[in-house]
């Protein structure tokens, strides 16, 4: 009897062990499905507080600024994405090309566009000092990256 038992225990092992194997090579699929990999285009960095006294000038309002990265092998048309603070700002990029594996920061005052820099043009700070959340969304709306400072948000 314990002869049947040892093989019936061994016999479970060697499924267990098996169930294991298959299960851990699964993992790296399911990593891919789309949940936990870095956004294609993301939010870089941000520097929502400008040095110095916040005092409106254009050279204030400017160093305040998002960077997106675009962490591809390809360039990626901006064309229709968006911007958004907690407020409800928003920034639409018109027409524009983020180069493969570049960065652009996208400045709150006036300013000439270039590859690298962008100017949402305004006269009054967006990012909250504070506490905010950048989130940028692709032209179907959908949200691509965002990041939050400051207290939490929902």
């Amino acid at each position: 009897m314990s002869h049947v038992s040892s093989s019936v225990r061994r016999i479970a092992a060697t499924v267990l062990a098996a169930g294991a194997v298959v299960g851990a090579a699964a993992l790296p699929a399911a990593a891919q499905d789309g949940h936990h990999q870095r956004p294609r285009v993301e939010i870089s960095r941000v520097q929502a507080d400008s040095p110095g006294r916040d005092d409106r000038s254009n050279r204030s309002l400017n160093n305040e600024w998002v960077e997106i990265t675009n962490t591809t092998r390809d360039g990626i048309s901006l064309r229709g994405w968006t911007l958004r603070d907690d407020d409800g700002n928003r920034y639409r990029f018109d027409n524009v090309r983020i180069a493969a594996r570049a960065t652009i920061r996208i400045h709150t005052g006036n300013g000439r566009d270039t590859r690298t820099d962008l100017f949402q043009d305004r006269r009054d700070y967006v990012w909250g000092n504070r506490a905010d959340t950048a989130t940028l969304r692709d032209d179907r709306g959908r949200t691509v990256d965002t990041e939050s400072w400051g207290r939490r948000h929902h």
